[in-house]
């Protein structure tokens, strides 16, 4: 059929494959008919288009457009951390010492909640550090059981393939032999053919009277 590929490689039972130039000759090869081939279809058409911004966020892209223009990353804002007073000229402004006061009680809370993360960690991070191991270790032992399943099947196909390529092998091996036979054959006939040929013309010349009554 038109288009339709052999694949006649046997690796189990053909021979040759280390001999110097063999892997060279291949590979050329390879590269040969890489370089000739132009794919008849889009291989990808059942896939949906591809969203390379699925999973960007403003953030992830604003930061993107940063390096694209290759601008300095800003540095980390320390101003929500300091204590300013108010400034010189509202000393006396009721408003602004109450702006100030806010937030020294907003610093004040942001430090009594860290201490309170800090207590909670102390408590319960052992636990459930140890609780996040455990379920790695159940990621691990899954994937790791996954893995020998997949080299069990690889294994099997290995053997399976083994097995046909050494069944057709002795067959190819017979029909070789066979093949080699006949031809032997061919050629023996051949050779007494001519033989009977050239003593048929060695009579003819030695008796030509004979032939002619004939």
């Amino acid at each position: 059929m038109a288009g339709e590929v052999i694949v006649d490689a046997l690796p189990y039972i053909d021979q040759g494959y280390d001999e110097p130039g063999i892997r060279e000759a291949a590979i050329s090869m390879v590269e040969d008919e890489k370089r000739r081939y132009r794919p008849s279809k889009n291989y990808l058409e059942h896939l949906p288009q591809l969203n390379i911004s699925a999973f960007e966020t403003e953030m992830m892209r604003t930061e993107f457009d940063r390096l694209q223009q290759r601008l300095p990353m800003e540095t980390m804002s320390m101003k929500r951390y300091e204590l300013p007073p108010p400034p010189a000229g509202k000393l006396t402004d009721m408003s602004a010492w109450n702006e100030c006061l806010e937030n020294s009680m907003a610093q004040l809370e942001h430090q009594a909640t860290r201490i309170t993360n800090l207590e909670l960690m102390t408590d319960y991070g052992t636990e459930a550090w140890k609780s996040y191991l455990e379920v790695l270790v159940k990621c691990v032992a899954a994937a790791q059981t996954q893995v020998a399943k997949l080299k069990k099947q690889i294994q099997e196909v290995n053997f399976q393939r083994k097995n046909v390529q050494m069944q057709v092998g002795e067959k190819l091996r017979d029909l070789e032999a066979n093949w080699v036979g006949l031809v032997s054959k061919n050629y023996e006939i051949e050779l007494a053919c001519a033989h009977l040929e050239k003593q048929i013309r060695a009579y003819e010349l030695a008796n030509p009277e004979k032939m002619d009554l004939d």
